[in-house]
């Protein structure tokens, strides 16, 4: 008698564990519904197992100085640990980096694009909306870049704000950062230091400052950016390079 109520017991809590999984979909059915009709937003999808770890800069590129709360910002002390932390775990194979941004902090810019370059993981970028100012470096930065079709990429000369001394060693000091810039994109892209000064000076393209706005194909033509595509494309080009990255390991290459 007790081993059949023993049975019994087991077999009701079988039928509960399944009746219990059976509900499961039904019921986050109806959470993604509530939060839907509570906040007007859906649950995010589900999280699957994945080597590829996206990076998204948006807004613009806060650096030494607090920007107002009102602005969209990317803080630069968040992304430099983040790629650390990318470069040390070995279950991250490709990094994906996201663009739309305004620019901002030129070394604070300059420091995530040669921290991206330096990664010993594949790495591709892609420009959605705008990669303005000193959004071209950190796109350049990646193994292989992309943009879309209607995004936008503004190249001007370097900009500084709050007071200035009127003497030749702060222009000759402009100059220096000027070059910085133009050397990192000239190194990692295949436009030519002289079209990208050219570029960068031009007048007439913009109302009120000097230099050029570059749409799409564009940017592909100047030799700046590799290709036109989107998300698809940048997944199935960061995958490529991840086996190709895996094939000269396995072949003994030295990174």
């Amino acid at each position: 008698m007790r081993l059949q109520t023993r049975w019994r017991q087991e077999e009701e809590e079988q039928e509960q564990e399944e009746a219990q999984e059976g509900e499961r979909p039904v019921r986050r059915q109806r959470l993604s519904l509530q939060s839907l009709k509570q906040l007007g937003q859906m649950s995010p999808p589900l999280q699957m197992p994945s080597d590829i770890h996206c990076m998204v800069i948006i807004g613009q590129i806060e650096g030494h100085m607090l920007l107002p709360a009102k602005n969209k910002t990317t803080k630069y002390e968040h992304l430099i640990p983040q790629l650390v932390a990318i470069e040390q775990n070995p279950h991250i194979r490709g990094l994906l980096i996201i663009l739309n941004t305004v620019g901002g902090d030129v070394e604070a810019g300059l420091a995530i694009a040669e921290m991206i370059e330096s990664l010993s993981k594949a790495t591709v970028s892609l420009v959605l909306g705008g990669g303005h100012s000193i959004g071209v470096p950190i796109a350049t930065a990646a193994n292989y870049s992309f943009i879309a079709a209607t995004a936008t990429m503004t190249i001007h000369p370097l900009r500084l704000s709050g007071m200035l001394i009127g003497v030749p060693q702060t222009y000759e000091y402009l100059e220096k950062m000027q070059d910085r810039v133009i050397k990192f994109i000239t190194g990692h892209s295949r436009i030519s230091e002289e079209r990208l000064r050219e570029l960068m000076f031009k007048t007439g393209d913009l109302v009120r400052d000097v230099g050029t706005v570059l749409v799409g194909k564009d940017a592909v033509q100047e030799g700046i950016i590799d290709d036109v595509g989107g998300v698809s494309s940048a997944l199935r080009k960061l995958q490529e390079l991840i086996s190709l990255k895996g094939l000269y390991r396995r072949s003994g290459g030295d990174e």
